[in-house]
């Protein structure tokens, strides 16, 4: 390996060629970014067309940003040289191609003002090789070099690279000292790519063809995030025009989860992906007017409640009082044209509305069949009568009012809100939908509290707004998107499952998760039930349990849950252990001065800093460590760049990282809810590098 302080100092000629070559494509890729905005100011408006000049303006836009050379993010981390003659097939699976004898892979593709390639993006599939080659299977790879950078911001300095020979005579070790800093290297503030990084197992993962619903099973710190993140990348590299049409959409746990993870995608060149919560998903297209002054969720479930309310029952209890509001025709619809008047009767309409219910076809949907049906009813009746009907006949016997009435008289229109807030608030209209689903205390459970007048004065949970989801995707089938990441995935309950999965019905899913890590009331217990849920039984399960970023010491530690939460669900591995990772410490005095001393011996160290508590303590642990002069900004409340110690609930650690912990009273974490032990299994699992476990209580018993 050739190293070199960042300074500038005399350098070997190989690594005095690399930053130059570094220098060359920061040019070129600035060079790039200003053709683009020079074409866009020489175009400006180019129709006389406001939606379409809205549209090109945005399409430039994006490219503008993913043109942007992305702070501490060199635009390559890795070379490969091949063997002459080697041959690669193409993007467009086309044919084969003869790959260069050289190629530097990074984030996006860079090119000279000849349109030559000076940097190619890892996701092309010439790269491949970079992720997969190996002494037996070189992929035509002669050598392949890995790249070290000091310095920070944008002018981060190229400093080493280290070779790893594939031939058989000289070949190298699988990865290299380069490999295993950057894995474990210090970080603060959001989750950064592991594009430099990707290991073969988790390469295979990325590159799944946009056909495939992949659910992968990943133990802490094997990097599922990630993978699910770079396979988003990926697809948008070899579907973009498909996904483009359909759209792309990344749903996290919370808001927390998903400023964490923001930085990633534009890292990558990729802008426009959006990303949301689940709440944010079931609420998204519900009337403003109707949301309650205090926001949509006003109040938490008891854990029984919710499960009654999640589970997969409830979209019966739902159809049935749906298609309840069905009335048989009891009068006869006469329409008038001119002087004639034409009739059709009870028995007439029965046998319309009963078809149109039996086809399972949307119930929006079925109002405006039925008018055409009604329509096309009277106009068999006149042209027996020798009239001379056409298109512009059916649709004015369509809009009259007696076939609009009747219509509505037979079909009522439905809100989805006020459905749900009808049938939670009314006994016996529950009891008459839920019959033989529901026992009498289910029923009881799931009743809405207080007399809401409305649905902005009611008081909605999670679990109600998947209920009013799946009422309007019974009523009208919601837009699809062509690829959907569910991250967390095993604390959906099945009633949020279905409501994703309509969403994704002609597209496809990545499914992250583990299942030890499931802390809600509903969490799933295996991961097909949940693919079932989500309309993809078919989603291939893979399974990630070799951990590369949390300690051995660490994951020993925390799988000593493993047999009481998530029984049969194996053990995972580390590949890294490092001195001093995992410290306990049982305190016979008051918590927060021995807190306050962990803390300042993690802040000693490199990197991030969590504290993490039940979110009930927190606030009172908080406020003794600013008595003890530690401050310690809430997740969320600042800057999350602002500072490297930050307290975090409980609640919200699930999916975050940081390269020390400090975990307060374990026992209380564990007593704070129904499966609080899966959730301190998640508390423990969050340090990349230390943990530090303070407690006055007695440790829970597969820890002590």
């Amino acid at each position: 390996m050739t190293t070199t302080d960042p300074s500038d100092v005399p350098v070997s000629p190989e690594l005095r060629a690399e930053r130059d070559h570094l220098a060359a494509a920061r040019a070129a890729l600035t060079r790039m970014r200003e053709e683009v905005q020079g074409t866009s100011l020489m175009l400006g408006d180019v129709v006389n067309d406001k939606v379409t000049n809205a549209a090109l303006r945005r399409g430039r836009e994006r490219r503008l940003a993913a043109l942007a050379d992305v702070p501490g993010a060199p635009l390559f981390f890795g070379r490969l040289d091949f063997d002459p003659g080697t041959v690669f097939v193409d993007d467009d699976d086309a044919g084969r191609a003869d790959a260069p004898d050289r190629v530097h892979v990074g984030r996006r593709h860079v090119h000279d003002a000849d349109g030559r390639p000076m940097v190619l993006d890892w996701r092309a599939p010439l790269c491949v090789a970079y992720y997969r080659a190996s002494p037996t299977d070189r992929m035509g790879v002669l050598n392949r070099r890995r790249y070290g950078f000091g310095g920070s911001g944008a002018e981060a300095v190229l400093t080493a690279f280290e070779d790893e020979p594939l031939t058989a005579e000289d070949a190298g070790p699988a990865a290299g000292d380069l490999l295993a800093a950057e894995i474990e290297r210090p970080r603060t503030g959001p989750m950064r790519d592991i594009v430099a990084t990707i290991q073969p197992e988790q390469d295979d993962l990325v590159r799944a063809p946009l056909e495939t619903t992949l659910c992968v099973q990943g133990a802490p710190g094997t990097g599922k995030t990630a993978v699910g993140l770079h396979r988003v990348a990926f697809l948008l590299y070899t579907e973009r025009e498909r996904l483009a049409r359909s759209g792309v959409a990344i749903i996290g746990p919370n808001r927390s989860f998903l400023s964490y993870i923001r930085d990633v995608l534009p890292a990558l060149g990729e802008v426009d992906v959006a990303q949301t919560t689940v709440t944010e998903l079931l609420t998204a297209d519900l009337p403003e007017r109707a949301r309650p002054a205090a926001g949509w969720v006003r109040r938490t479930e008891e854990p029984a409640a919710a499960r009654v309310k999640g589970g997969a029952r409830m979209a019966e209890v739902l159809r049935r009082d749906l298609w309840s509001r069905l009335r048989a025709p009891g009068e006869a619809v006469v329409v008038r044209r001119g002087a004639r008047r034409w009739r059709l009767y009870p028995e007439d309409l029965r046998p319309l509305l009963e078809e149109l219910a039996e086809r399972g076809v949307a119930y929006g949907s079925g109002r405006e069949l039925l008018s055409h049906r009604i329509a096309h009813a009277v106009l068999s009746l006149m042209e027996a009568a020798g009239e001379v009907c056409d298109d512009r006949t059916h649709a004015q016997v369509r809009r009259d009012p007696a076939v609009r009435s009747a219509v509505n008289a037979l079909w009522p229109k439905v809100d989805p809100l006020t459905l749900v807030l009808g049938l939670l608030t009314d006994p016996e209209r529950l009891a008459r939908a839920a019959d033989g689903l529901l026992t009498p205390d289910e029923q009881a459970a799931v009743l809405l509290p207080g007399r809401p007048r409305g649905p902005r004065s009611a008081h909605w949970s999670e679990e109600d707004l998947a209920l009013v989801d799946e009422a309007a995707g019974l009523v009208e089938r919601p837009a699809g998107l062509g690829h959907v990441v569910v991250d967390e995935a095993q604390d959906l309950s099945p009633m949020q499952c279905r409501a994703i999965g309509r969403r994704c019905v002609s597209g496809s899913l990545t499914v992250l998760g583990d299942i030890a890590q499931g802390t809600s009331p509903s969490a799933a217990k295996n991961w097909s039930t949940l693919l079932e849920h989500l309309g993809k039984p078919t989603g291939h399960l893979r399974v990630l349990d070799r951990g590369y970023r949390v300690p051995a010491q660490i994951i020993d530690f925390a799988a000593r849950l493993l047999p009481a939460i998530a029984p049969g669900l194996g053990a995972p591995g580390a590949v890294r252990r490092t001195e001093g990772a995992l410290t306990v410490t049982s305190v016979d005095g008051p918590l927060a001065p021995a807190v306050a001393e962990a803390c300042r011996d993690a802040l000693k160290g490199e990197g991030s800093v969590g504290l993490i508590a039940a979110d009930r303590e927190l606030p009172a642990l908080r406020d003794a460590l600013t008595a003890e002069g530690l401050s310690v900004p809430l997740l969320g409340a600042a800057d999350p760049d602002a500072g490297r110690l930050v307290a975090v609930p409980a609640s919200l650690a699930k999916g975050l990282e940081f390269d020390a912990v400090v975990v307060a009273e374990p026992a209380s974490v564990v007593a704070a809810e129904e499966r609080g032990a899966n959730r301190l299994y998640v508390v423990l699992t969050r340090a990349v590098s230390t943990l530090r476990v303070v407690h006055t209580q007695p440790l829970p018993e597969p820890l002590g």
